[in-house]
């Protein structure tokens, strides 16, 4: 086989030879004068303002560029995100993993302008990036996120992580990966289409696994864009990334899951669920290999939105070695590119963007005989091999429709992942002859359940978004059987207003961390924590916080090491209606917990202040019966979480959490919206010195630690969950804006003292020291996969805030210099580190050096390094 991963890397330049001649033909005259004309952009002296941003909030980890592409494979602006300057990797999943599920995807624009057939791609191979975003500010990338409401990127935010880009197809030279178009014999023609691409991920459980993409299309141009198409094209390359230059992507496989089994669902009435997954795997996740190199999972996309609802769908697949793609007989198109997969130039795009087919199953490619009447015959000496996988891309695409000068049209899709999709090593060995066994030893569930959870918060169910009284659709559920049957009606789709919101948790609380000598102090504010409404339950919900450490920030590493829940029960009531596996009634969660002061005011025999009366004496083996007037009802009562409530304040106290100032006054609403208005008086005891509302001030001193390794702290809140939408507790996640720090002495002593007391360790630093097992190096999620002497540390401790660090060889020759700048609130402001290279760039030789720690008030402290390696 042909090694296509080197394929791909062949500069884009490639294709420009190919174009002999270019007959260039103006098209203005032919425009119309009903708007002004917007000229094509050529690239001037500012560049367009490329940015990659990583979307890495939940499991799926993908990069989004502002060209509109996917992959930092096919960024503009180098492999790292533009905010935070951290490597991207290409398609993760899941998180942490290093396997590699998606290298490149981009978007097809084709339509009719006057007399000529168009296409513009944001990407397409050997064609390069025919979209470009502005120069900056204009083009620049834009960051918002729901996680803390005090920030700036608050505003405005619809999930944890969102960026915005916009990009035209309007420049034609001048700027990076713009090539001609030489199939069809002239320069890149634009549509003049301004794209506004919004993406959004969330880190909740039923959301981790997935991103949504909001597009805006719009027609910028002067001249009415006819039998518009839309296509979305995908390059997976299933493999772990070190496989991926070995060919490791060359036994993935093609498919498109039209719908599944609805009996997983929550609330699931329907026999089927229509998902509409386009999707590539590998043919067997590597199973076969070590445990480290498995790729067990899937990857696609489904459509949530297109700009009608009765638009002709296309799906079409192609490998690139040998170059193929399935075509039907009576819409066969000679490609005349000498290639039958891939689509090179404008006309041939349009052909795959439009010709309305739909293609089988990669698996099936050896059951299309030569007699076959509607497929036309595969390649025969490669049946087998395209059949039991190969380096293949995907297309879906949608249309027609049409786009007048200044009209906008929307389309919205997700991009999601599913686990364990591959079980079995041993399933391969069904293919090439026999794909149906194959298929039925895949499993589909999780990754058709994600696709239906990307449906839900395009579009909540149930939810009369636009009030306008229509909620949507609802399914009759027969939820008991018998003479006399009950039918609810289950909401299981939206009402076509896009809402593009799930259930969260509540915010995760405002955190500071201060570090001393073997201890950390942990302190945080739960305002909006404990204040915040979910926007998609419509209530409070907040049930508690727990406190995580880890050695790393991989979400594994993260343990809960303390707790508090409010002290709340669920209550359970037996419903006569419903049947369960075949029997007549069951219990039913109530929609919320509730306090034990209420229970006792509903049911305690003597009423509210009845101290003899607990729910707990009434688990489900010794239910509770309530008798009311005309009837009797059936509870028990289950605790919600562990009802660890007693603050460590308290004598009673059952968790270490404690409240800053058990004295503390709760804001009023007028308090909250002006603390101008909080009584002198009362200002100790409402607000912090740092402004926050003291009520809600917490904290957790943590204990008996290792000064000489860092620790990641988290503090999450969670809700109580929505039993009627089948979700359990939902918790902001511990790996999202951990602390990290060292137990060394507080910044504040280390500035008060007359003399500096740094210290330097590991020294010796050895080379087979086992530093990075020992927790000294490469924990960070940019570093696990080098090296070891791409990441060797020498840490410097007991730092003031800020001072100058310089390394110096035994002649006195500058080795290296380090500016510690750092906030005195960071708990790492007391810390640095030295990779051990020199400022020449080169790693340092074994040897004895000096280091120099000087201050800005004259403070100055000499040592030594050895260096053995």
């Amino acid at each position: 086989m042909v090694d296509s991963a080197k394929v791909k890397e062949v500069a884009t330049a490639f294709a420009a030879v190919m174009l002999v001649a270019v007959m260039i033909c103006s098209s203005a005259s032919g425009r119309g004068s009903e708007l002004p004309v917007r000229e094509p952009v050529q690239a001037g002296a500012a560049s367009p303002a490329y940015c990659l941003a990583k979307h890495d909030i939940g499991k799926l980890v993908i990069g989004v560029n502002n060209n509109g592409t996917m992959g930092a494979y096919l960024s503009s602006s180098g492999t790292q995100d533009c905010f935070t300057g951290e490597a991207v990797p290409r398609g993760e999943y899941p998180k942490g993993s290093g396997a590699m599920y998606i290298i490149a995807a981009s978007l097809w624009f084709g339509a009719i302008v006057g007399r000529d057939t168009l296409v513009s791609v944001t990407y397409a191979p050997y064609e390069g990036r025919e979209f470009q975003p502005d120069e900056p500010p204009l083009g620049n990338m834009i960051y918002r996120s729901t996680v803390d409401p005090t920030k700036p990127e608050f505003e405005g935010a619809v999930s944890e992580q969102d960026y915005i880009a916009v990009y035209t197809d309007t420049f034609t030279s001048g700027v990076l990966d713009l090539v001609p178009n030489w199939p069809d014999g002239r320069p890149h023609t634009p549509l003049d289409i301004e794209v506004t691409q919004r993406s959004f991920a969330w880190s909740y459980s039923y959301a981790e696994d997935l991103v949504l993409f909001d597009l805006s299309i719009k027609n910028i141009g002067n001249q009415r864009l006819r039998r518009v198409y839309l296509g979305v094209y995908v390059d997976s390359d299933v493999c772990m990334e070190p496989l991926w230059y070995a060919g490791g992507q060359e036994d993935d496989l093609c498919g498109f899951v039209d719908s599944i089994d609805a009996g997983y669902l929550p609330t699931a009435c329907p026999d089927k669920e229509q998902v509409s997954l386009a999707y590539i795997s590998d043919n067997d996740g590597d199973l076969s290999l070590a445990p480290g190199f498995w790729v067990p999972h899937v990857t696609g996309m489904r459509v949530v939105r297109t700009p009608s609802d009765s638009l002709e769908i296309s799906f079409n697949w192609w490998l690139f070695e040998p170059d193929f793609g399935p075509q039907t007989r009576d819409k066969f198109r000679d490609l005349g590119t000498g290639f039958s997969g891939m689509p090179y130039g404008d006309n041939n795009k349009y052909h795959y963007l439009s010709n309305g087919e739909f293609d089988y199953d990669q698996i099936r490619t050896a059951s299309i005989t030569p007699l076959d009447e509607t497929w036309v015959t595969p390649p025969q000496m490669n049946v087998d091999d395209i059949s039991d996988g190969y380096d293949t891309q995907y297309m879906l695409s949608f249309g027609p429709f049409g786009i007048d000068p200044g009209q906008s049209l929307p389309l919205s899709f997700a991009y999601v992942a599913g686990e364990d999709l591959h079980t079995d090593a041993a399933n391969v060995a069904n293919l090439p002859d026999d794909p149906d066994t194959y298929y039925e030893n895949l499993d589909f569930s999780d990754f058709a359940q994600n696709a239906v959870w990307a449906e839900w918060i395009y579009d909540n169910p149930g939810v009369d978004t636009d009030s306008d009284g229509y909620a949507g659709v609802f399914y009759p559920c027969t939820l008991s059987g018998g003479d006399d049957p009950v039918v609810k009606e289950i909401a299981r789709q939206g009402d076509g207003v896009p809402d593009f919101r799930g259930a969260s948790p509540p915010p995760a609380p405002r955190m500071w961390v201060e570090p001393r000598l073997g201890v950390i102090h942990i302190r945080w504010n739960g305002f909006h924590s404990e204040t915040t409404v979910d926007n998609f339950t419509g209530s409070v919900d907040f049930e508690g916080y727990r406190v995580y450490l880890g050695r790393d920030d991989r979400r594994s590493s993260m343990s809960v090491i303390q707790s508090y829940d409010r002290d709340n029960y669920q209550k359970w009531v037996w419903d006569d209606s419903l049947q369960i596996e075949g029997r007549l009634g069951g219990f039913v969660q109530g929609e919320r917990p509730l306090t034990l002061e209420e229970l006792r005011c509903l049911y305690a025999p003597t009423g509210c202040y009845d101290s003899t009366w607990h729910p707990l004496d009434y688990p489900r083996s010794n239910y509770f019966i309530f008798h009311s007037v005309g009837s009797d009802s059936i509870f028990y009562f289950e605790p919600q979480d562990f009802n660890r409530s007693a603050l460590g304040n308290y004598p009673t106290a059952t968790t270490g959490i404690r409240k800053r100032d058990i004295n503390a006054i709760r804001p009023t609403e007028e308090w909250i919206k002006d603390t101008s208005l909080v009584p002198d008086s009362l200002r100790d005891r409402v607000l912090t010195e740092d402004g926050y509302f003291l009520y809600y001030e917490y904290e957790y001193i943590i204990e008996n630690l290792l000064a000489t390794v860092p620790y990641w702290i988290n503090v999450t809140a969670f809700d109580y969950g929505s039993p009627h939408l089948g979700l359990g507790s939902l918790e902001t996640s511990p790996t999202v804006n951990p602390a990290v720090s060292y137990a060394h002495e507080s910044v504040q002593s280390v500035m008060d003292r007359d003399e500096l007391q740094v210290y330097v360790y590991p020294n010796p630093y050895r080379a087979d020291g086992r530093y990075r097992q020992a927790g000294y190096e490469g924990l960070g999620l940019d570093e696990r996969t080098r090296p070891d002497d791409r990441v060797r540390r020498i840490h410097f401790a007991n730092l003031p805030p800020k001072c100058e660090i310089r390394i110096f060889a035994l002649d006195g020759d500058l080795v290296r210099e380090l500016d510690h700048d750092v906030d005195p609130s960071d708990p790492l402001a007391n810390h640095e580190t030295w990779d051990l290279i020199s400022r020449n760039a080169q790693l340092v030789v074994s040897g004895l050096y000096y280091w120099v720690v000087e201050t800005p008030d004259g403070r100055t402290q000499i040592g030594k390094i050895a260096v053995i390696l």
